[in-house]
């Protein structure tokens, strides 16, 4: 498919508050690799992707120390992890509706890709990578502070990751730690779904589903941690 025309982007200027010097740079980070391929010349948001994610830790961690002016560099890591994570990502894309300015392949467009928390993610790093390269840091913290204002909020407690949660359980009861093996995947490249069984020494094993190995172990240890009768407060 074709990048999008400037015109057709300006709602999504007006949902992330910046109106664009240089439009190609929105144009680029909206158009995922996919679309140019066999296509000489082509953009995609790749390497905005790569800036994106760096400018976003920065900002992020900015925001932490300000808003937990009293939180140790261990209380301030695991809310910096929760909130750089695909998940939190993907959430601020469709609050935007980033998903609906994407230039994608047709067969990716086809298969609902366009909703697909990775790409919405990926999209999400581009997009502030463009805020920082057309108005500076400050134009992309705006973004980021109004952007993830609710899920900072919602970090006043510590949140809990429950694979840490799950480990420190086990060492406490002098037990080895969880293992997690991959027992099933199945879906297409940009969509696949996998199946983790987490085994702790003396308990039934848990499977869990997820769109990643890393998500997927996350809700095998958090299934497990439940069944139990662990208290999981502000799980990440």
């Amino acid at each position: 498919m074709k990048p999008a025309e400037p015109a057709a982007l300006a709602g999504l200027e007006q949902a992330l508050g910046h109106r664009f010097r240089d439009p190609d740079l929105l144009i680029q980070a909206t158009t995922h690799a996919g679309a140019g391929h066999g296509r000489a010349g082509a953009i995609d948001n790749e390497r905005l992707e790569f800036l994106g994610d760096r400018v976003l830790g920065l900002v992020i961690a900015e925001l932490l120390v300000e808003r937990f002016s009293e939180a140790t560099e261990g209380g301030l890591g695991p809310r910096l992890t929760a909130l750089v994570r695909r998940e939190a990502l993907a959430e601020v894309a469709g609050e935007v509706g980033l998903g609906s300015y994407l230039v994608l392949s047709s067969a990716d467009a086809a298969a609902g890709a366009r909703n697909h928390p990775k790409l919405l993610a990926d999209a999400c790093e581009a997009v502030i990578a463009a805020l920082y390269l057309d108005g500076g840091l400050e134009v992309a913290r705006s973004f980021i502070a109004k952007g993830w204002a609710r899920q900072i909020g919602a970090l006043s407690t510590m949140p809990v990751e429950p694979k840490t949660a799950l480990q420190e359980w086990a060492q406490g009861r002098g037990l080895p730690l969880p293992v997690y093996t991959v027992t099933h995947s199945s879906g297409k490249a940009h969509d696949p779904v996998f199946e983790v069984q987490v085994n702790v020494q003396g308990l039934e094993p848990i499977v869990a589903k997820g769109s990643s190995k890393r998500i997927a172990e996350k809700a095998a240890a958090l299934a497990l941690l439940q069944q139990l009768g662990v208290l999981q407060v502000g799980t990440s």
